[in-house]
């Protein structure tokens, strides 16, 4: 029996890193045609843009930023058959700075999907096309400039539909029966409370949700122990990407990619809930063929006694022709 039925990754998450030039430009090579692009300049202090399919090219809302979506034309301007499109936009596209842009495919096969809805300030449920139980969802308000991002992740407390967690903050988990309605999601719908960051009266929303795939993604959590020599987690494949936060204290989101400088050892780290610019190089999270060791003392990713939860997607080992994968 194949470990996976994913014998690709990179066709279905993939990071791709470009210069930008100033003027609008065709970024190619991400290997498929992305539904949800998530860019980032690394040399200076612009926002995350995000963009995605459903709500179409050119609606871009921020990560680290409670901000309405905005029409700009000038961003990225279309999916395209290998990557996308991007205009002059500086969040985009400044001459000669770097940036990195993050690309999945939405696929059941892959557990991911995006769902467009109208709030209506009662709790429901919504429908989702994953066919498995979603393990993390991430949903934003488009229309209102006050209400944060809500982080729903499998492994923040032991009750995890009772909790969530802030995008575009370092806030520590909060109790709220208001945004998932202390309801845990099923394989066919998710639940959200009367709260406005996901279910106002008037508001429109986007939700991204995935559910764990072997071998290709992993949604967990790991305890800890504030020593550089620090805990080992194991995913099941080598991690091309990695998402960190603290779910008991006000600490960063930590995104790592194994295409940036600095890959072992010294990866680069960008926040989510921040503009800043790409830090140096420091020896934080070790990339490894099956999961990843964090080296770090610091409390964004190892403090002492915390529970720290993870979002990582990465290479196969062993895919459906049972053709192992290597670590480099």
């Amino acid at each position: 029996m194949a470990y996976t039925a994913i014998n690709k990754s990179s066709s279905f998450m993939n990071t791709k890193l470009y210069t930008g030039t100033g003027a609008s430009n065709a970024q190619t090579g991400v290997g498929f045609q992305p539904d949800f692009v998530w860019i980032k300049n690394r040399d200076a202090t612009d926002s995350h843009c995000l963009f995605d399919a459903v709500r179409g090219a050119t609606k871009v809302i921020h990560a680290d930023s409670y901000a309405v979506e905005t029409t700009d034309t000038d961003t990225l301007d279309s999916f395209t058959s290998d990557g996308f499109q991007v205009g002059a936009d500086v969040k985009v596209n400044t001459n000669t700075e770097k940036y990195v842009a993050w690309n999945w495919k939405e696929s059941a096969t892959a557990g991911f999907d995006i769902v467009a809805y109208s709030g209506t300030g009662s709790a429901k449920t919504e429908s989702h096309s994953l066919s498995a139980v979603p393990h993390l969802m991430i949903v934003k308000r488009r229309t209102n400039a006050v209400n944060d991002w809500a982080v729903y992740h499998h492994k923040n407390t032991s009750a995890p539909e009772t909790d969530y967690l802030r995008l575009s903050t370092t806030n520590a988990t909060t109790d709220s029966s208001q945004i998932w309605n202390d309801t845990a999601p099923t394989s066919s719908v998710f639940s959200v409370g009367q709260g406005s960051e996901v279910n106002d009266t008037t508001s429109t929303n986007i939700a991204y949700l995935w559910s764990e795939k072997q071998g290709f993604s992993k949604f967990g959590s790991y305890t800890g122990n504030g020593n550089a020599n620090g805990p080992f987690v194991y995913t099941g494949f080598k991690p091309a990407f990695i998402m960190i936060k603290a779910i008991t204290a006000g600490n960063n989101w930590e995104i790592f990619d194994n295409k940036r400088d600095g890959y072992n050892d010294g990866n680069r780290r960008l926040y989510s809930e921040s503009n800043a610019a790409e830090p140096s190089a420091s020896d934080r999270v070790r990339i490894l063929s099956n999961g990843f060791k964090v080296l770090a003392t610091g409390s964004n990713v190892n403090e002492s006694g915390s529970t720290l939860v993870y979002i990582a997607f990465g290479q196969t080992l062993v895919g459906t022709n049972n053709i192992p994968c290597t670590a480099r």
